[in-house]
């Protein structure tokens, strides 16, 4: 293992929990209401993720071999969503209530890499890990307002599938966006002035996206929390074994291929981060069970304070074998 990196992976892990403290006693403090927490919520949804994503794409310069290193965990990112799909479904039977089965299949899906996952991966992946976390994430947000949206229709008549959804949204738009303007650096000069833009107001995202989780998680009824079978149930998959699966199944698939490690150890990552933010977002949009969503998503944060170094450390030690 690379001490190095396991340090910096404990560094940014160490950030982000302290700026969850800080949320929760925002929240319990009054600095932070619904009001704040929604507001903060739609600047990063239609500003800061749009250009975290973009930024990382225009910040490299144009190769040919880069390009074909981001296509290929394109391919990732649409091949690995469908494996954690099949598991989560698996998984359902465990969760009784409809509602909360829905939300915990969603749950189980969707990591939050994006605004947790962009500097995890750099800090793993010095120097291209947000570059080809944004190549992943194109395949996230056409799962998630696909795939997805199906998961939370079911039993509803009010949600609807509909192509322009997944087509245009504010992951996809700025996903296609960020690409054409990293090809277009093949033959015209980015201005500096253009990716230092995109970059600062990329930069919000993950402090402020940590922080409303934060402000969520307070809240929570922790004594509720505490007496939920079915909570722990879904941590010890989301957090243990869905990313342990994931991390064999990318072993095997991966034999003998000369870039196996690397492959691994990202897709162990992705599938070990908390889960996504855009869970409690639609829970309160359509009204199904916000609280539970609430739960899932602020205890899984939580929690992989501690569970992210470990699934490294495994998974560092699987793609050596």
């Amino acid at each position: 293992m690379n001490i190095a990196t396991f340090y910096n992976l404990l560094s940014i892990i160490g950030v982000l929990f302290l700026l969850m403290v800080t949320g929760f006693i925002c929240r319990r403090t009054g600095i932070i209401d619904n009001a704040a927490s929604n507001r903060l919520s739609g600047l990063i949804i239609k500003i800061g993720q749009p250009m975290m994503i973009i930024g990382a794409l225009i910040s490299k310069d144009f190769s040919t071999e880069l390009l074909k290193e981001g296509l290929f965990y394109l391919l990732i990112g649409l091949l690995l969503h469908p494996l954690m799909a099949l598991f989560s479904l698996l998984c359902g039977r465990f969760f009784q209530d409809p509602e909360q089965k829905k939300l915990s299949q969603f749950a189980l899906i969707f990591t939050n890499c994006g605004f947790v996952g962009f500097p995890v991966l750099e800090a793993v992946f010095p120097g291209k890990g947000a570059f080809n976390g944004a190549f992943f994430i194109i395949g996230f947000h056409i799962y998630i307002w696909t795939l997805g949206i199906y998961i939370l229709s079911r039993g509803r008549d009010d949600i609807r599938l509909t192509p322009r959804k997944a087509l245009i949204n504010f992951g996809t738009v700025p996903c296609a966006l960020g690409l054409l303007l990293y090809l277009a650096k093949a033959v015209i000069p980015m201005p500096a002035v253009a990716v230092d833009f995109c970059n600062y107001l990329g930069n919000l995202s993950m402090p402020i996206s940590v922080l409303v989780t934060g402000a969520l998680v307070a809240t929570q009824d922790f004594r509720t929390i505490l007496k939920s079978p079915r909570l722990y149930l879904f941590n010890a998959i989301k957090l243990l074994l869905l990313p342990l699966a994931v991390c064999f199944i990318a072993k095997a698939c991966t034999l003998g291929m000369d870039n196996s490690y690397g492959i691994v150890l990202f897709c162990t990552v992705i599938a070990a981060l908390p889960s996504a933010a855009t869970v409690t977002m639609l829970a309160e949009l359509y009204d199904i069970n916000p609280g539970w969503a609430a739960q899932t998503v602020g205890s899984s944060s939580m929690l992989s304070v501690a569970t992210l170094p470990l699934l490294y450390f495994i998974g560092d030690l699987v793609a050596r074998l």
